[in-house]
């Protein structure tokens, strides 16, 4: 049997690999699984097939296709601005498809190492009128798009198509995991008009911030939790796997009963003096991209704010509102099954290729409102 009734979201960040088994008939019907930690990527071959016959296990079927959830400290946030005049007649959605079209060839022309993973329009300007979404049955003069174009390393996804292609197993979605996880937890803030969620990862720190729910910017800095780590492995001259497990068991006070040469203050200063330093650099980048000097709400989250949660925060010298999400593989995986599923209307979903054959425009895309 292949996994004809269930979709397989496979989310591989550096340090450990999830993944979720959806039921697209019976959606209360979900299977997850994880991997152990990973210091590298040496058996990472071992951990995907672990997870993979797991979840055969608990489906009954047989993998052969996933989609695939992943980061990159060289992933791209690509925003254009496009217009074109309609001469009074009404606005179709032929028009949009066309425009957004257009718009793809030209990122996909300047950025050939770059695999285009989501295209998000955040605002619909008509006859010098916003909207957030595509009215139906209007006069159009003229219509500009602001287009966002989130895109991953041709290498990397290179990387992850020949790993799962030793288990014949092939990919039908790339979704940026940071994307898809701030675009479905932030239904859950919706009170907050400027938010920005703050994911930091490896060896790198993704923000995605929203203004009033859309979209405003994506940004990637090469900085991550590794930093911390290295920060330790040097001042206390340990290996780089010691100096991890001490990031990650600074607080457990059983973990150092049995060796009394580390001081846990000295860890903490480390740790918090390092996490002060990413806050500040991710503070300034959303201040310089949402073009405010106001306050503004951040949410931590990603492995490698594990390390920190609500406890600690008043250990933490910082002046922004601040909260740490504490994640699970469950909703990982969900928000990828969301992103996937396209329950974001301001997303445009490419049809794949080996689909029946379409019209012309169907070829190109379509919405979901």
């Amino acid at each position: 049997m292949s996994n004809g009734n269930y979709e397989i979201y496979f989310d591989c960040g550096y340090s450990r690999l999830r993944a979720g088994a959806f039921n697209k008939v019976n959606l209360s019907e979900k299977f997850y699984a994880k991997s152990e930690f990973l210091f590298d990527h040496t058996y990472i071959d071992t951990e995907i097939q672990k997870i993979i016959t797991s979840l055969e296990k608990n489906t009954n079927s047989f993998i052969n296709n996933i989609n695939l959830m992943i980061d990159s400290p060289n992933m791209l946030s690509i925003g254009i601005s496009i217009l074109k005049k309609i001469d009074g007649s009404k606005l179709r959605e032929e028009d949009i498809q066309f425009l957004v079209q257009e718009t793809k060839q030209q990122i996909t022309k300047s950025y050939k190492d770059y695999n285009i993973t989501h295209i998000i329009i955040n605002n619909y300007k008509i006859n010098d009128i916003n909207y957030n979404y595509l009215p139906e049955d209007i006069d159009c003069n003229y219509v500009s798009l602001d287009i966002t174009f989130i895109c991953l390393p041709n290498e990397i996804v290179d990387y992850f198509k020949s790993l799962f292609n030793k288990f014949e197993i092939s990919i039908n979605k790339i979704i940026s995991s940071s994307y898809a996880k701030a675009s479905n937890y932030k239904i859950n803030f919706s009170s907050n008009k400027d938010i920005s969620f703050v994911d930091v990862g490896f060896d790198k720190t993704s923000i995605i911030s929203y203004i009033d729910d859309n979209l405003q910017s994506l940004v990637i800095l090469p900085i991550g939790g590794n930093h911390i780590t290295k920060d330790i492995s040097k001042i206390l001259k340990v290996d780089l796997k010691q100096a991890e497990n001490l990031k990650l068991n600074f607080d457990n006070d059983k973990y150092f009963l049995n060796d009394n040469n580390f001081s846990i203050e000295l860890i903490k200063k480390i740790i918090f003096a390092r996490t002060e330093e990413i806050l500040e650099l991710c503070a300034k980048s959303i201040r310089l991209n949402l073009n405010t000097a106001s306050e503004f709400k951040m949410v931590m989250m990603g492995e490698g704010s594990k390390i920190l949660d609500n406890r600690h925060k008043d250990k933490i010298s910082f002046s922004n509102d601040i909260d740490f999400l504490e994640e699970f593989t469950e909703d990982i995986c969900q928000s990828g099954f969301n992103s996937g599923m396209r329950l974001n209307n301001q997303e445009v979903v490419i049809i794949p290729k080996k689909l029946r054959k379409l019209r012309f425009f169907e070829k190109l895309f379509y919405f979901f409102k």
